[in-house]
């Protein structure tokens, strides 16, 4: 969280909008320049040309972590915790110091192999000793969405419908609430997710390098072939949360995470 504070970044139409459809996409959340710069960056960690697509010879390459410079810039501009305030809760969220990993997706043939339907996990399970805490296997997701206030999806190249945009199924992040609300605290691992949400629309994560997607933590998305001619550059960080969300408030002060969630318990339809 931050102890600044900002004009509002988000709509009232749009915060309903993430509500019902699980997500909000911020044009220009962060300078084109960052986008650059960080691409930059990340081709000296490649064993590609950027130039010479002779040499895209894997699908996808997933680059470690980084922080500072123009990642940290980048995930940490006013409109973005202006947003972070209106969806999470002032006060309720974790400022980041960078952006993690990046998956590198490249126009190649093969299948990538890791394009399921899925919701990212956010804490390891209670009985997980320390080697098993770092097998993301293991992990798991709960109906307070302990650990993970958004899942975000930067853009840090322009993303067109063949470059290998993220799937999101709208809408679905209800139906995750509905399947987790029985397990209670302890949440879920390993769930096939492959018909969660199959009757949704569908929306592609495309924008130009800038844009940001804010989603509910619950939403189902996958990844997909990239049948462009250019690499694509997308970070998928969560934002952290001070505390898990709650469901039941004596305030009423519910964000637009736990109204949505409070939603889909109570209006199963």
């Amino acid at each position: 969280m931050t102890d600044e504070h900002y004009p509002p970044a988000l709509t009232a139409a749009e915060i309903e909008g993430f509500i019902r459809d699980g997500f909000v996409r911020i044009d220009r959340a962060f300078p084109r320049e960052l986008a650059e710069e960080a691409r930059a960056i990340m081709w000296c960690d490649i064993p590609c040309a950027p130039d010479d697509p002779a040499t895209w010879t894997r699908p996808v390459i997933r680059l470690p972590g980084y922080g500072g410079g123009p990642f940290a810039a980048a995930a940490n501009t006013p409109v973005l915790h202006a947003a972070f305030d209106q969806l999470v809760g002032i006060g309720r969220w974790v400022r980041r110091d960078g952006l993690g990993s990046f998956p590198v997706r490249f126009p190649h043939p093969d299948d990538p192999g890791d394009a399921g339907w899925h919701v990212d996990l956010s804490f390891p399970g209670e009985n997980c000793d320390a080697n098993e805490q770092q097998d993301f296997s293991t992990w798991r997701v709960n109906i307070t969405s302990r650990g993970r206030a958004l899942l975000m999806l930067f853009l840090f190249s322009d993303v067109g419908e063949e470059d290998a945009p993220t799937r999101i199924r709208v809408g679905s992040h209800m139906d995750m609430a509905r399947y987790l609300a029985p397990a209670g605290e302890a949440g879920r691992s390993h769930m096939d997710l492959e018909t969660m949400g199959a009757d949704r629309p569908l929306a592609l994560v495309t924008g130009q390098a800038g844009t940001v997607y804010l989603c509910h933590p619950f939403l189902v998305h996958a990844a997909q072939k990239h049948r462009g001619t250019t690499p694509r550059f997308m970070a998928q960080p969560p934002l952290g949360l001070t505390r898990p969300y709650r469901l039941e408030r004596k305030d009423g002060n519910y964000s637009p995470v736990e109204v949505a969630i409070r939603r889909a318990l109570h209006d199963p339809c």
